[in-house]
């Protein structure tokens, strides 16, 4: 049997998912075999495996640091908001059924099964399995039946290190708030408490973690600082989105202004994390159409509900203002539901995304000569192969290498009728591929064309590095960081203790 520690967190966004990670390379390095987990994942930036399962973004990056290939046994349950209600309940990697949160919470218990047999086919390949909670383990109103935080650990019989967030402010009452709020079983799993995102001297600390400890009994195990890292986020309440969410930049601001529209349901924002290596680009979400500006490039992203999302792109003006934009010349991508919504209509004859007495047709942006029929079933695969032939502005991407996956309801086809996985014309371009920039050439291609576009040569400014290549960088970067603030023996102790 794999021995077993468990991540868990005072809130949402405490660091659970980078620490997860983090410990999968150091480890990794001291030569275990290491596989992350987690029970349940609600999130919008999803991926692809080999087989073609869907999985949580989160457990990709941290199976990435450990240095294995990702599973979609690693994130059994993940849950996809459709809208404010209700969620696609994705299992093993294949779409179960969508249910409410109430339906879900009724429902969850019967997916124990699947969790631990998804655990279980962890154990063949890993010495050590490091899993991540969700949220907290203190949320008294979910506690009964929980699969994935404290409920998850007696299963596993795992042991429990605590994340708190400082840099929100109240890290004391974070931490010992919830182990107060445990019950005693519970609160003899967690042996050792982590302060996260710390800024600034740690002796003034001091007499608070003294305090803490005896309050609680469990030590801390490591005062994290705040570090500024280029990896995957899990969700939409993403700390890097939300900061790069912003106006209308000054002139000077950055060579290439990026602009991508922040739709309600976006999904693999991931997509335009690879533009944050270029020194001269910058990159910013928009929810008003008065912050468009003149970017030089605007981006309709993936959407989880593309025809709500449509509505919400009309009902706010950014319709017109994206039409406005086109109609200008600025160069426009769509990705996945943004493609779809750049065409002429969009149909829902089976309901997949409205309801039964609503109207199952939508008139699209009409940017590119291409219509969307929604399907029940869902596409889901690896894609890879070159940049087909382009025209107009986006030309010089032609043949380019790719290598990305392709989530999607629906298939789009062209006026021949037939599947298109690229569409271009004029300055818009569409296409299903997610990941598509990750390739170096494909990347650079783009950002060459943009310099063009302004009338300035492409070869004068800085090449992106291999973007593979940074993100393992970033790997150590953040094992270097915890072995050197964490009690990493001390860690270690807790995965060759067990506790039932």
């Amino acid at each position: 049997m794999s021995k077993v520690l468990m991540i868990q967190g005072t809130m949402s966004s405490a660091g659970k998912s980078l620490i997860t990670a983090g410990l999968c390379r150091i480890f990794a390095r001291k030569g275990y075999r290491v596989a992350p987990f987690k029970s349940q994942n609600m999130s919008l930036n999803s991926w692809i495996t080999d087989e073609g399962l869907e999985m949580g973004r989160a457990q990709v990056m941290q199976a990435e640091a450990a240095g294995i290939s990702p599973k979609a046994a690693m994130n059994p349950i993940l849950l996809k908001p459709t809208n404010d209600v209700s969620s696609q309940v994705i299992v093993n990697g294949k779409v179960r059924t969508d249910l409410s949160a109430r339906e879900y919470f009724k429902y969850k218990k019967k997916l124990i099964p699947d969790i631990l047999a998804a655990f279980k086919s962890l154990e063949a390949q890993a010495d050590l399995i490091l899993v991540e909670g969700a949220g907290s383990p203190a949320e008294i109103n979910l506690k009964q039946d929980d699969i994935v935080n404290m409920g998850l650990a007696k299963l596993l019989g795992a042991n429990v290190l605590l994340v708190g967030d400082i840099d929100r402010g109240g890290v004391f009452a974070q931490l010992y708030g919830t182990v107060a709020l445990l019950e005693p079983d519970e609160q003899a799993r967690v042996k050792g408490l982590v302060i996260n995102k710390f800024r600034g001297d740690k002796s003034i600390l001091d007499p608070g973690i003294e305090e803490i400890e005896r309050r609680t009994g469990i030590p801390v195990t490591g005062v994290i600082p705040y570090m500024h890292l280029s990896l995957d986020d899990e969700d939409s309440l993403s700390e890097r989105l939300g900061a790069r969410t912003g106006k209308v930049p000054a002139p000077d601001a950055a060579d290439l202004d990026i602009a991508v529209v922040r739709l309600p349901h976006i999904s693999n924002f991931t997509d335009f994390d690879v533009f944050d290596e270029f020194a001269d680009v910058a990159v910013r979400y928009v929810t008003d159409a008065k912050d468009l500006g003149h970017p030089n490039l605007l981006v309709i992203p993936g959407s989880k509900n593309t025809l709500g999302d449509l509505a919400w792109l009309k009902h706010s003006g950014l319709a017109g203002g994206v039409i406005h934009l086109a109609e200008q010349r600025t160069p426009v991508i769509g990705i996945c539901g943004g493609y779809q919504m750049l065409g002429e209509v969009i149909a829902d004859p089976d309901h997949v995304e409205t309801p039964e007495n609503a109207p199952a047709k939508a008139q699209g942006l009409g940017l590119l000569p291409v219509t969307t029929v929604l399907e029940k079933e869902k596409t889901t695969r690896q894609s890879s192969g070159v940049i087909p032939r382009l025209t107009g502005t986006f030309a010089r991407m032609s043949g380019k290498p790719y290598a990305g996956y392709e989530i999607h309801m629906g298939v789009t086809k062209d006026k021949s009728g037939a599947p298109a996985l690229f569409t271009s014309g004029g300055n818009v371009l569409g296409t299903y591929v997610h990941g598509l920039f990750d390739e170096k050439e494909a990347a650079e291609a783009l950002v060459g064309l943009l310099y063009e576009n302004k009338g300035q040569r492409p070869e004068a400014h800085q090449e992106i590095r291999d973007y593979r290549a940074f993100r393992e960088l970033q790997y150590n970067l953040l094992a270097d960081t915890l072995e050197k603030y964490m009690d990493i023996p001390a860690v270690e102790k807790l995965f060759l203790e067990a506790c039932v």
